[in-house]
């Protein structure tokens, strides 16, 4: 096999032991051949430059060559933190191992048929999820009531893990009907969609929707979520269909029907999705199915839930007020997934708990080259706001049939990464899919290996705007400055979770370990960014649970003797301290 040569310059990874700072810079690779007349920069004055020489080989040898004898430990360490990006088999029956390197962005992982048993979540677990979702479009009470029970078993036995539990709802989705058996539409054909009820043949199909004919147009665009068929690199098609969507251009409607003429063919089953393009069905919400489902997830205690299809704020406000008068603490993630949601973004953000960039139904509504421009602006919305914010759906579309991932694949998780989520999310990778371990190790180490180029302590320009009353803000922002310049990382001890979430959306460059004596707070604090919720009964003596938490953080080798860590006291509700008191300590291990 021929072998590739390559030179890195890398600048200053780790925090750079004179100045304390992590530098602004990332690992570049380049060709050899680029090497003398791209690597020259001027060094920095608090970090010497390390350069690497890499030689890729089939078994994909390092060759380190360091500059100095000062350089040998630091370039150890270097690669000693890339060798813990540990290699996860998908084959193996006994548990895994915890990876050694703490990944910061969490992973949502889909629970279906694929992973429904409690050998396949407790392995899902330890592979790397963060948050189990549960998708009320798919299956009934019963078997969601089977994984919420399956994931509370496996918080009570595990030491050092947490799960938290998101339920979805379905929304006001429009459907097509049932079928005898699968359609075969091809470019050219003309087909019906109906709103009279039981129709199915091979050339109108029902629609669940009444209003479906008052909302679509002529010369509008639908777009139906099938099936299209599979062709290989030499362009031969087999008989297999890999998922997809097919459009049809209305045509002419009659006070019941829409007739079509077919754009993008493909394999219509029953129950396929339908949008229109642009537009968004004049349908509550929250629907019946809906208010069942999110009644069932209080009775459940469910952390977090997950709306489809959120058009403005009331939505929000109406389910919060429900919660409310249930006595249920449980966050609301809006899905930004219609047209109708973009002009509202602000105000329904404002309303939420967090966000999720649903780029399936959102790229379906709107042209699909404003989907990546949306989710960085998405990002950045709920990064300023101190939301949280999951990036979700064809994050690894090919790893439900396939091994591996399209490179394209990889570039998006880490793109996902660089720009600030808190969480990426697995669909049907995971829920129905054939390879659903290793999706959730491709994303887990795309992930880690991206966050090691992402520098610490960069915090959106606006972001005190959503605090700027709060005196917590404000210790957050320096306590984070702290753990930066020191190379640290953070200890906070929480309530309510909102002195741990603070932290996170300042991205210290430090895990936060978060101790808490609420189980509910720790599960929900394991969605964001950087942050390990850790639970702990807490002592009247405050030096006593300080002395408890790093004993704790040692034992699980969290933090090495001798470590320090950034100790910070503050928040909405004082412990061991007085209203008026704020204050950040640094403490050795």
């Amino acid at each position: 096999m021929a072998q590739v040569v390559a030179t890195r310059s890398i600048h200053c990874s780790f925090a750079c032991p004179s100045s304390g700072y992590l530098q602004n810079h990332v690992e570049k690779l380049k060709p050899c051949g680029f090497s003398s007349k791209v690597l020259a920069r001027e060094e920095q004055k608090s970090c010497k430059t390390i350069r690497i020489s890499t030689l890729i080989t089939a078994k994909r040898s390092v060759e380190v060559l360091p500059v100095s004898p000062e350089d040998v430990l630091k370039t150890e360490e270097q690669i000693q933190h890339l060798r813990g990006i540990q290699q996860l088999d998908d084959t193996s029956g006994g548990m895994w191992s915890r990876p050694t390197v703490r990944r910061k962005t969490k992973i949502v992982c889909t629970i279906g048929p694929s992973t429904n048993t409690r050998e396949m979540i407790w392995k899902l677990a330890e592979a790397g999820m963060n948050v189990a979702r549960m998708n009320m479009s798919h299956g009934d009470h019963a078997s969601h009531q089977k994984v919420i029970d399956l994931v509370k078993e496996y918080n009570a036995q595990s030491k050092d893990n947490v799960i938290a539990i998101m339920l979805d709802t379905k929304g006001p989705e429009v459907r097509s009907g049932d079928l005898p058996q699968p359609i075969i539409l091809t470019s050219g054909q003309e087909f019906t969609f109906t709103i009279r009820r039981g129709v199915g043949t091979a050339d109108t199909v029902s629609v669940n929707y009444d209003d479906f004919v008052n909302d679509v147009e002529v010369g509008d665009m639908l777009l139906v979520d099938g099936y299209l068929p599979n062709t290989d690199y030499h362009g031969a098609k087999d008989f297999s269909y890999v998922g997809g969507m097919m459009s049809l251009t209305v045509k002419s409607k009659t006070k019941d029907s829409v007739k079509c003429e077919v754009v993008d063919g493909g394999e219509l089953k029953s129950r396929r999705h339908l949008n229109v393009r642009g537009k968004s069905a004049t349908l509550p919400s929250i629907t019946e199915k809906d208010w069942d489902d999110i009644k069932f997830g209080v009775d459940n205690k469910v952390d977090f839930y997950a709306v489809s299809f959120v058009k403005d704020a009331a939505v929000v406000h109406e389910l919060k007020n429900y919660l409310k008068s249930r006595d249920a603490d449980i966050h609301v993630i809006v899905k930004i997934e219609s047209a109708d949601s973009i002009p509202n973004l602000h105000s329904i953000i404002t309303a939420s708990d967090g966000a999720m960039v649903a780029r399936g139904d959102l790229g379906a509504e709107l042209p699909i080259e404003e989907v990546p421009l949306l989710q960085e602006e998405l990002i950045r919305i709920c990064r300023s706001m101190g939301k949280a914010v999951i990036v979700a759906t064809n994050m690894l579309e090919s790893m439900i049939v396939h091994p591996t991932p399209t490179r394209a694949e990889v570039s998006d998780i880490a793109i996902a990464v660089r720009e600030g989520a808190d969480a990426v999310m697995l669909s049907g990778e995971t829920a129905h899919g054939k390879f659903p371990l290793k999706a959730v190790k491709v994303m887990h180490t795309v992930s880690l290996r991206t966050e090691a180029t992402v520098v610490g302590g960069e915090t959106p320009p606006n972001l005190g705007q959503a605090f700027k009353n709060r005196m917590s803000e404000m210790f957050a922002f320096h306590a984070t400055m702290m753990s930066n310049t020191l190379g640290t990382s953070t200890v906070v001890f929480t309530r309510t979770g909102f002195m741990a979430i603070l932290l996170s959306h300042y991205r210290p460059s430090g895990t936060v370990f978060a101790f808490t004596n609420e189980k509910r707070i720790q599960q929900r604090l394991a969605l964001y960014q950087g942050v390990c919720p850790i639970y702990m009964e807490f002592s009247d003596d405050a030096e006593q649970t300080f002395a408890n938490a790093l004993s704790l953080l040692q034992k699980q080798g969290m933090v090495k003797e001798g470590e320090q860590v950034a100790l910070v006291l503050s928040g909405r509700q004082p412990i061991w301290r007085f209203q008026s008191t704020h204050n950040i300590q640094v403490r050795k291990v």
